[in-house]
């Protein structure tokens, strides 16, 4: 079922004043289908359908009829939209009679008049006033025409003989009648000069007004257009533009030709108007593309979306460019205030701010900071946050722009119908290798200017002089490239979003897996300068396994680090995983051994500091482990022998257990570092064999030292000695030695037990053994004082170690001198 059309609607009408049956032209909406949908015309009440000529649904021509009103309506009716309505009226004008000397603005035909039935001009025929039978006869036979004609004859010979003596008789009346007619010709002209003066000038008047009238709209056009520009309504201007082009393009008319070029002028000024707001930034897409669209609809030369495109790809370069040098000299500015204000050697502010960093990924070793100081952003990260944020928020509407001008979005139904669109598009197609370059250019300055404030190593010489110019004496920490490397990620997820090619963003991922390992390396680095500050928070606090918290804080230490570089090494779509470069695996896994080596160090130097180079004001024992031999005061120093047992405690569970919980977390976070630890641990045995040594020097050589002045003193003989009655002194104040170091490993670690008494036994056995086999002959006085000794001792290991056998104890002392005493007293 079609939809019903709109009711007629007349909106002008031209002239809208005559006289009647003058021609109009009547222009509207909706007037009709065709000739036979117009069923009504009316104007001023008068039905006029007889004379309208349907030309066009908005054009219908006719002529007025007498109406009775002298303004009234248009209507018009058509079967396809009913009775219509009118926004216009029209005057009618009646003829005034006149006198013959009245002035009159309307010339009155009075010979002719006009037929509308039959369309054509009548006037009366000269044949009219004559005679309607000149032969005066009534003729019904041959004969009555032959007679007719004979006698016709003779009327005319005596008419020619009247004729000829009337002239001759009146032709003294004749020339007088001329005369006559002459004076009255003059005096006639004297008459209506004047008249037919007032006439003319009428006529040119009326025609001027006319004139005005029908191309009024010419004549105030470049008012028009200038009062429409400063309101900014450039439609209005480009719609009155093309009708006015449409009409008076080609015309000849002088006074038309002159309107029309001025009108050309003020077109060309608002062409270079909008091309100038086209050009100008910042702007939004929604102007540029409104621009575009009226330059385009006023056939502006050149390509203005192009050059729109282009002013947009410098004005992208110089933000980034100017965002890199405001914060340059915002940096430098900062600097120069604090010279000005510390003159003392204070930390910069990037450290301090490092120091937050460690702090924020849970990292306790970091030196003392000002309080006062205030934490901020440092201003390379803040950098790069501000330039990523303008890539993300012009980048977008630059790349829409290129796709609107590729697709011919840009451009309105008039260039499309002038074919300007397709010209466009085929300049658009020739320019991709262009644009694609000013993508390219812009993704690699954005590169560019983050590699010269984070890694100025990875430019060029003359690059850095470009790019660069950062303060780099304090180095990012892991945690604000962390940040760094999440804005890059967000800026290449924004830019991947808008379907730019991959082989155009590639440059932005090359310089995340540069980050990526940058901030590896980094991390690694500021973890082994954390661990070398571990001594400084050593307090000497023995738990119940034998260990203080160093060997936990140093494996905390490790976990947060691999912690914070879990989101930096996870490789995200399109990226390349970091433990897959071979050369990042090797320096990482070089900076994790050195992180292993360094704690080694520090247990190392720990051992050997003495007490003047350790704050111990702090230190306390654990009051949950045995106290055998006395209590330990909570402001206990340990003595450098127990800081050589709590050191050689630590570095056992650290190659028993840290070690090998360390070689499990690098191995679930990528490293592939396992074998490189263990080797290691090598490292750490060494020391403490080396530790081991050493305190079993300071604890086994006094007591077995003591053996030798003690079996001789008094001038003790074998050969000549008394039975004995018990255990010696100088045997006794041994094994209270003994007892005295048992206590002591005891206190600290209960699994060194049997590891430092079982060598210090050995030694004190083997110096009996030895002094045994120094004595020549053995009384029988003297075997039973011998056995009495091994029997000691072989007690008392016993029962200071009973985690061990004591045969192994007994077995290296018990066969050399027992059998030389029995040897030598036979």
């Amino acid at each position: 079922m079609s939809r019903a059309r709109q009711p007629p609607l007349v909106t002008g009408i031209s002239p809208n004043e005559g006289t009647p049956w003058t021609k109009v032209t009547i222009r509207g909406e909706n007037l009709g289908t065709g000739p036979n949908d117009l069923i009504g015309l009316s104007i001023c009440g008068h039905n006029c359908l007889l004379t309208a000529e349907w030309m066009s649904a908005s054009k219908i021509v006719c002529r007025v009829g007498p109406a009775k009103d002298d303004k009234g309506e248009i209507i018009v009716t058509t079967r396809s939209g009913g009775r219509g309505t009118s926004t216009v009226s029209f005057k009618l004008l009646k003829h005034e009679k006149i006198g013959i000397l009245d002035q009159s603005a309307v010339w009155v035909d009075e010979m002719n008049y006009y037929d509308m039935r039959t369309d054509r001009n009548k006037g009366i025929s000269p044949l009219s006033l004559r005679p309607a039978n000149p032969l005066g006869i009534e003729i019904d036979n041959f004969e009555q025409l032959r007679m007719a004609a004979s006698n016709l004859k003779k009327q005319a010979s005596k008419k020619n003989e009247g004729s000829l003596a009337y002239v001759k008789g009146g032709l003294s009346t004749f020339f007088e009648a001329q005369d006559a007619l002459a004076g009255a010709s003059d005096t006639a002209d004297t008459l209506f000069q004047e008249v037919l003066g007032r006439k003319d000038k009428a006529d040119s008047t009326r025609n001027a007004l006319n004139v005005l009238q029908r191309f009024k709209f010419l004549f105030n056009l470049p008012l028009n257009i200038e009062r429409n520009i400063q309101k900014g309504d450039y439609d209005v201007v480009i719609n009155d533009y093309e009708k006015a082009k449409s009409l008076f393009g080609n015309t000849e008319v002088p006074v038309f030709k002159k309107v029309y070029a001025e009108v050309e002028t003020r077109i060309s000024a608002l062409r270079n108007l909008l091309l100038d707001k086209l050009l100008e930034t910042p702007s939004t897409l929604h102007d540029q593309k409104r621009y575009i669209r009226y330059l385009s609809d006023l056939h502006a030369p050149g390509d203005p979306a192009w050059q729109c495109i282009i002013a947009q790809h410098k004005w992208i370069l110089q933000l980034m460019q100017n965002c890199k040098e405001d914060f340059i000299k915002e940096q430098r500015g900062i600097h120069i205030h604090n010279i000005a204000l510390d003159g003392d050697h204070r930390s910069s502010a990037l450290s301090r701010i490092s120091h937050t960093a460690s702090l924020r990924r849970g990292s306790s070793f970091q030196t003392p900071r000002d309080d006062s100081w205030h934490y901020k952003s440092p201003q390379q990260v803040r950098f790069v946050e501000k330039l990523s944020d303008v890539v993300i928020s012009q980048l977008p509407n630059f790349w829409k722009l290129w796709i609107s001008y590729v697709n011919g979005s840009l451009f309105s139904e008039t260039g499309e119908k002038s074919g300007q669109v397709e010209k466009l598009k085929k300049n658009a197609r020739q320019r991709q290798n262009d644009f694609k370059g000013m993508i390219e250019e812009v993704t690699r300055r954005l590169v560019q200017l983050v590699r010269g404030a984070l890694l100025p190593g990875t430019l060029r010489e003359d690059q850095r002089r470009l790019y660069g110019g950062w303060d780099t004496k304090t180095p990012l920490t892991g945690t604000w490239l962390t940040q760094v490397i999440h804005t890059i990620r967000l800026s290449h997820e924004a830019l991947s979003a808008l379907e730019i090619p991959n082989d155009l963003l590639q440059v932005i991922q090359d310089l995340l897996l540069d980050l990526r390992v940058h901030c590896l390396l980094t991390t690694l680095q500021h973890t082994a300068e954390d661990v070398k500050r571990l001594p400084e928070k050593e307090d000497w606090v023995v738990d119940n396994e034998g260990t203080t918290s160093l060997p936990a804080q140093f494996e905390q230490c490790i976990v947060q680090m691999l912690q914070s570089l879990k989101e930096p090494m996870e490789s995200k779509p399109g990226e390349v995983n970091v433990f897959q470069q071979e050369l990042a695996q090797d320096e990482a896994c070089k900076l994790c051994v050195g992180i292993m080596k360094a704690f080694i160090i520090c247990l190392e130097q720990l051992s050997t500091k003495t007490d003047g180079d350790i704050d111990t004001s702090h230190l306390s024992v654990d009051m949950a482990s045995p106290d055998v031999f006395g209590s330990i005061h909570e402001d206990f120093s340990p003595s450098p022998e127990q800081r050589l047992l709590i050191i050689l405690s630590n570095c056992q569970y650290l190659e028993r257990h840290t070690f090998l919980n360390l070689a499990d977390h690098l191995e679930k976070h990528g490293f592939t570092t396992a074998e490189k630890i263990t080797r290691v641990r090598a490292h750490a045995r060494l020391l403490d064999e080396r530790l081991f040594e050493s305190y079993i020097e300071k604890k086994s050589d006094p007591i077995v030292g003591s053996l030798e002045p003690g079996i001789y003193a008094g001038y003790f003989d074998w050969k000549d000695c008394l039975p004995p009655t018990g255990v010696r002194s100088y045997l006794k104040e041994a094994l209270v030695s003994i007892i005295s170091v048992h206590a002591e490993v005891f206190t600290v670690s209960k699994e060194l037990v049997p590891r430092v008494l079982s060598r210090i036994i050995e030694s004190v056995a083997e110096e009996m053994s030895r002094l045994m086999q120094c004595v020549s002959s053995f009384s029988k006085n003297g075997a039973l004082q011998v056995q009495v000794k091994i029997l000691t001792i072989q007690v008392h290991s016993i029962h200071t170690l009973p985690f061990i056998t004591h045969k192994r104890t007994c077995s290296s002392a018990q066969p050399s001198f027992y059998l030389n005493s029995k040897r030598n007293t036979k």
